[in-house]
Formats: C-alpha cells, structure tokens, sequence
C-alpha cells in the first residue's frame, strides 16, 4: 500500500449537505448498460441510453460529435451535461467515463451482456473497466443536480478509451469541451491496476506514460542456402527486441519504474530467401521526466550500441496527430480535490482512503497531461477485466457515487 505524505492536510471534520445516491437505481443502471454490448467503435446503442437517461431526469444532454476520417474512419458521440453552479468564480469539476469495452471475449461461459448478479458481483464485458464507474458518475450527477452547488459539474460519458487513440476524451480537449474545468475524476477500477495492492476505497493520483515504438529494420536480401550473404533483418529485429526488453527505465518516486515490453516482429515469409524487412513494436511506459525525444534518442543509441548491420528507423505509432500522446502526470497529494475525495471517504466510508498510483495508461493521462488538470481516479473494483468473467462489485459502485457526490459539494462549495 503507498500511504499519504505525511504533509497532507488534516482531515476536514465538518459534514456537509451531500446527497445519498440511489443504491438500487445505480445498480439498475449499471445492469442496463452491461446488457448493450458496446466494444469500441461500436457504442452508438449504449451512447443513446445514456442520453436518453439524463434527458429523462432533465439534465439537458447534449451530443458531442466524435470523427476520426483519416486511419480509423471513426463516427460516433460522446455524451455531455451540466450543472450550472451559482459562483462564476467557483471551480468547474469534471466527471469523466467511457462506455466502449474491449471486443466481445469468445471464453465467455454465459452470455458475455448478461448482468448478472450474484453474491454481490455483477457480470458482463466492461462490467468493471468502467460501466460500473460510468453508472458511478451519473447518479452522483443526478444527485448532485438537486443542490445549489457553488461551482459547475461536467459530466462525460465518452467513446473509443478501449481504442487505439482514445478518440472521444481527445475530441473533448481538441474542442475546448473542457478548457473551464479546474480538475476531473475519472472512475476507472483503480486498484486492479495500481502500481502497489490497494483496497478500496482508494484514491489513485497519477499514472504512468505510454509510447509505442514502430522500428524498421532493413537487411540485404539474399538466397536462404547462402544467409551469409545476405543481412536476416527477422534475426536483427530479435537482437534488437532482445535489447530493448532489458533497457534502463526511469524511476519516479511515485509512479515507480518505467518497463519496455517488444509486443510483435513480423518480416520474412518467402521461400528460401533471406528476410530483407522486418517490423518492430515495441511498448514503452513512461514516468514524469521521460520525454518522447529522451525515449527515441536511447533506443537510438541502444542501436548504435549493438553494430547492426541492418538499417534501422526508429519511429512511433502512426496517429491521427502528433499531439495524442498518452503522457504521465502526478496530481498532489495535498490538491483541493484530492482533500475533498478523502474526506468524503471518511463521511461515507467511516475510514481513510488509500493513496496509489496506476501502472498503464488511459484517458486520464490525456486530462492529466494534455489538459493539464489535477485528475485523481477512483472507481469501483472487480477481477477479469478485459476478460471471460468479468465483475465489478455492486456495492463498491454505490460507495463510490456516494464518495464523488459528497467530495463536489466539498470541492465546489
């Protein structure tokens, strides 16, 4: 467990006028969205209920266009809402989840939407990575839209997390969706993916960085009799792969150590004939102080280092533009927010929250980095994320909207 500085504010003891969510509306509505299959790229149907959801209680919903023509040929809709608060000069917090999941998984022993609930655990692809945390935020707004809060909430259902560019928190920061917002919760499930063993209710205030190296290699071509003759850019390709994966990382005090991870080689495949390309991808997490420049030089110089024959591009993953970037950040520990969340752990919860950091990456760095904003996650927990039997605990999806809710009217207050 990583605790809390010891510099970190007292915690606040007075309560406040925070609503209590619905316990069995939330858990209904998480039900709901499970049943609607939604893997990226294909979120129209679970996007409507969402609107339609919000328009019903009158929180005025709005269609956020999401359009990706050049790599993906991506369109879709993120979903956005807003409570006015009465202090112009108030913080404007940010709500944000997303209701795509992985593709549908085939080891699936029941229907993979079923929603089914038993002995506390409610089942479905995206059940936990994040429909739970999305159902979190939406009766937390729900009730929150009941008080007179100072400050405004801004609630973010969105597209395409599980996707290759995170295109629908992207197209928020591109089209200054978000530009008046002070900080942002994201409710993804935490702990399952902490740097350290966490239990909930926890509080996680950074994340680790994410680049994808897309290297060329170029041998010499040659008949497969005779190799020597030719330069096998398969067999460099592994050496270099070899190399990467036992590469020097950073170091951070709070995000740990950065990790390198080659993920595919592919070249060759004709008869009896040296291979004269190959391609190389490669994962690489990041901590704060690692840049793209720094990334690229040291791959480039562990290529120098080896003498390979092979002429050797080092270059990243082609994106719809230079700027998605999935960068760390660390969000302090004694941040108005991240004092409100922990102490509306101990209104609702009755104890302290646990403080971490996430090892991957998501649409919390691209608020965290590209946007800038103090952004903490915290979300409900389960197991089998991205798998056949995933869960997320229903009574943990309650406790969180509860948390969220009392921690705006402590931070917008």
């Amino acid at each position: 467990m990583t605790e809390a500085a010891d510099d970190v504010p007292a915690a606040d003891t007075s309560t406040v006028d925070a609503p209590t969510v619905d316990a069995d509306e939330t858990v209904d509505l998480l039900q709901e969205m499970v049943r609607i299959p939604s893997p990226y790229f294909e979120e129209a149907e679970v996007i409507e209920y969402v609107y339609d959801w919000l328009d019903e209680r009158g929180h005025d919903p709005e269609y956020h266009h999401v359009s990706e023509p050049d790599i993906t040929g991506y369109e879709g809709d993120n979903v956005v809402a807003r409570i006015e608060g009465s202090d112009p000069d108030a913080p404007t917090l940010l709500l944000n989840g997303h209701v795509d999941t992985v593709q549908l998984v085939e080891d699936w022993e029941e229907d993979p939407c079923s929603g089914r609930i038993e002995d506390g655990k409610l089942y479905g692809q995206g059940a936990c990575d994040m429909k739970g945390g999305v159902a979190s935020i939406m009766t937390a707004f729900d009730a929150l839209a009941e008080l007179d809060l100072a400050g405004d909430v801004l609630l973010t259902v969105v597209v395409d997390e599980e996707g290759p560019y995170g295109l629908g928190t992207d197209r928020l920061i591109r089209d200054g969706v978000v530009d008046d917002c002070d900080a942002a919760v994201v409710t993804e499930p935490g702990p399952i993916l902490a740097q350290e063993d966490l239990d909930n209710p926890a509080l996680l205030l950074g994340a680790r960085g994410r680049f994808l190296y897309d290297i060329e290699i170029e041998g010499r071509a040659a008949h497969g009799s005779q190799p020597e003759t030719g330069v096998n850019a398969v067999v460099e390709a592994g050496r270099l792969a070899e190399a990467l994966d036992g590469m020097e990382t950073g170091d951070h005090p709070k995000l740990g150590s950065g990790s390198v991870c080659p993920l595919s080689i592919e070249g060759g495949g004709q008869t009896l004939s040296v291979p004269e390309r190959a391609n190389l991808m490669v994962d690489r997490h990041v901590v704060v102080g690692e840049s793209q420049t720094d990334v690229r030089e040291q791959a480039e110089a562990l290529v120098d280092d080896l003498g390979l024959e092979s002429d050797v591009d080092i270059d990243f993953r082609e994106a719809p533009s230079d700027d998605i970037l999935y960068g760390p950040y660390v969000t302090d520990e004694d941040h108005p927010l991240v004092t409100s969340l922990a102490d509306a752990t101990r209104a609702v919860s009755g104890v302290d929250p646990e403080y971490g950091y996430f090892s991957s990456v998501g649409d919390f760095n691209y608020l965290g980095d590209r946007a800038d904003l103090p952004t903490v996650i915290v979300g409900p927990d389960g197991e089998n994320i991205h798998g056949a039997g995933e869960f997320v605990y229903t009574d943990e999806v309650v406790e969180v909207a509860d948390i969220i809710a009392d921690a705006a009217v402590r931070f917008l207050r």
